[in-house]
């Protein structure tokens, strides 16, 4: 795990020396990202500039340091991630008459494509990884992003040269950098919380889509678009060519044993090594099959909170003691949670909304004071069909499908009628088990849906923070993305299915996996996922979609092989998630701060959002009426982004 920069200076108006202080410069700036060590590499004659920032993983000697140039002086790489079967790729390396300097497997990848070619060479790799490679005879650069999308990689034109980093705020650093807001991305973030790939904040710059490869020729007038050479579609579509033909129990076998492998290669490490564990489902298997496959027991990680409505340390706890791992866990006060906050736009980097990005950052805090690499089980709600959307679609698609428009409307005003407060102290009456998270929110967000015209505008409805139709970015207009494109659907009648896939390539990577790695880059740690192993993804659509999802509860799969290990009592409860009670804070300790970013006369100067639906929903939310945090939780990240910004634009000058 590292963090890695740089830039072909197109003109060519740089020496060496200047093209050194630039790409250094570029190269401090994620030094979060690679706290061991820093590296740069540069060809004056070409214009090329590589920098990297080390987390030392495997191989801790200077035979695994970066930027690292190929044993025929051809391929020079920076690369941040891991890739898991290196072991085997090196060894087929060998018996070709390769021989290694160290045994890292930056080497063997970086061997693998000049043996190879880029594109075999990475459709044999298993891991997570953002690439960045310079053919010094084809003067060609490649940029190349894992297949779910697990590590980020920006791009883009910066005045006269081509730029590349693991995260904006490198690119930030060049001199030519100016930095212009992409309004439509912003409506886009506005609704989601999050920038989807390939949009960014800054207009003319972009993310690599998950699965693609851009080349790019500094003989070349314009960028290329990037190609593919994995995406989930073809995946889905050769499991429904060949879907799985056996049984439930034996899919539950075959599931047991991908799954110690995706875990097994997952703990090649020289560094010590933990897991994050919440107690639920996803982490509690992660844990426990570290168990079975380290050797000894796992060390894992929890953070509590003194509220129980969103305290799972206890949970954690007694799977811990269950497994027999080194448990640590810490509680957190109210204070020390929200004290998270002001760092929140330096850590992210662009402006990102998902709440949980604040027991994640602590979580991974509390895990680096122990180990250097974790693993997280993130991944198993969309691969194996574990939210709760998923089942109350089936549910409502099972009793309302018959329906005609006006009675599905008709049920729609009866839900919005009560506020949410009001759905949440009725709710608050049943027995603990029937409780839910946000009950009256989630009801007048079923009402969208059940008033929604078809399955797209539904699926909107689902996702989107602001209700369908609210504009406040003022000038923009969200571009087509997955979600609205309905040309880049599956072709299928299911909307389950469709929603999986949907938050696989959108929600998965833009929001889920973005939190993680900057959350843990923050604090110089490695997160690794195994449920996002790619062979393990594409068995997990050749099921059939009961397999996944029955008896008003997904992940079934995923339950039984953890009931192989955990009692069942441990970990079956109602899902919660990994949140905090933003929308009482924002009502109470955030509120002056809340109500300093979205003030009237601000929004108005400022020119970005439109002051009166803000407004609105601030009041709504202040009064107790509905709980609006989502919607204004991405007003106000952004703002808190910008005014960070403003505030580094008057730090001292960059590098020329």
């Amino acid at each position: 795990m590292c963090g890695l920069t740089g830039f072909i200076d197109l003109q060519h108006r740089r020496d060496g020396g200047a093209l050194g202080r630039l790409v250094q410069a570029m190269t401090t700036t994620l030094a979060h990202r690679g706290p061991d060590g820093s590296d740069t590499w540069i060809d004056e004659a070409s214009g090329v500039a590589l920098g990297h920032r080390r987390l030392s993983i495997i191989d801790l000697s200077d035979a695994g340091r970066q930027p690292m140039t190929s044993a025929d002086g051809r391929l020079v790489i920076v690369f941040n991630g891991c890739v898991y079967n290196f072991a085997e790729l090196r060894t087929e390396l060998v018996a070709r008459g390769h021989r290694f300097r160290g045994h890292s497997d930056t080497e063997v990848i970086l061997e693998a494509m000049a043996a190879w070619g880029i594109e075999t060479a990475v459709a044999r790799f298993v891991g997570m990884f953002a690439i960045a490679l310079w053919d010094k005879a084809a003067h060609r650069l490649s940029l190349i992003r894992d297949r779910l999308g697990i590590k980020p990689l920006y791009y883009g034109r910066v005045g006269g040269a081509f730029v590349f980093g693991s995260e904006l705020r490198a690119l930030e650093a060049y001199p030519e950098f100016a930095g212009e807001l992409d309004r439509d991305a912003l409506a886009l973030y506005a609704a989601r919380g999050c920038i989807p790939a390939p949009w960014t904040v800054y207009r003319g710059l972009r993310k690599l889509p998950p699965g693609t490869i851009l080349t790019f020729e500094p003989a070349w007038s314009d960028v290329p678009e990037p190609r593919p050479y994995w995406t989930l579609r073809s995946v889905v579509e050769a499991g429904r060519a060949t879907p799985y033909r056996g049984s439930f129990a034996a899919a539950v076998d075959e599931l047991d044993g991908l799954l110690r492998e995706a875990v097994r290669c997952r703990l090649v490490a020289d560094v010590p090594l933990g897991v994050f564990l919440s107690g639920g489902i996803d982490s509690s298997l992660v844990a426990a099959l570290v168990q079975q496959e380290g050797g000894k027991p796992a060390e894992t990680f929890t953070i509590g909170f003194a509220d129980q409505g969103y305290d799972e340390a206890t949970d954690a706890k007694a799977v811990a003691r269950h497994l027999g791992t080194h448990h640590h866990e810490l509680y957190v006060a109210p204070d020390d949670a929200r004290a998270v906050i002001p760092k929140l736009a330096a850590i992210y980097d662009e402006p990102f909304a998902d709440s949980s990005q604040i027991p994640t950052y602590l979580v991974a805090k509390l895990a680096r004071s122990r180990v250097t690499v974790t693993l997280s089980g993130d991944g198993g709600d969309e691969v194996f069909g574990g939210y709760n959307r998923y089942v109350w679609n089936r549910r409502i698609a099972a009793r309302v499908g018959h329906w005609t428009p006006a009675s599905k409307r008709l049920v729609a005003r009866a839900l919005l009628g009560p506020s949410p407060a009001a759905w949440d102290r009725l709710f608050a009456l049943l027995p603990r088990g029937l409780r839910q998270r946000n009950p009256g929110d989630k009801l007048h967000k079923l009402a969208r849906v059940l008033g929604a015209d078809d399955a797209g505008a539904m699926y909107q409805g689902v996702v989107d923070h602001w209700p369908p139709g609210t504009r406040i970015v003022r000038g923009g207009r969200a571009p087509a993305d997955p979600v609205t494109d309905r040309g880049r659907w599956l072709a299928t009648d299911d909307m389950v299915d469709q929603m999986m896939y949907l938050d696989a390539i959108t929600y998965l990577p833009d929001d889920i996996l973005t939190k993680v790695d900057r959350a843990t880059m923050a604090v110089g740690l490695e997160a690794r996922v195994p449920y996002l192993d790619h062979r393990v993804v594409a068995w997990a659509w050749r099921l059939p979609q009961a397999f996944k999802i029955a008896d008003g509860r997904g992940k079934q799969p995923l339950r039984h092989v953890l009931a192989r290990y955990v009692p069942p009592a441990l970990f079956e409860r109602p899902k919660m998630g990994f949140a905090v009670p933003l929308h009482e804070w924002l009502r109470g300790p955030l509120r002056d701060w809340a109500a300093n970013l979205l003030a009237p006369r601000r929004l108005v100067e400022e020119g970005v959002f439109d002051a009166d639906p803000i407004q609105a929903a601030w009041r709504d939310h202040l009064s107790g009426r509905r709980n609006r945090q989502h919607e204004l939780w991405n007003v106000l990240m952004f703002q808190a982004w910008r005014a960070a910004r403003a505030e580094r634009a008057t730090s001292p000058a960059r590098v020329a």
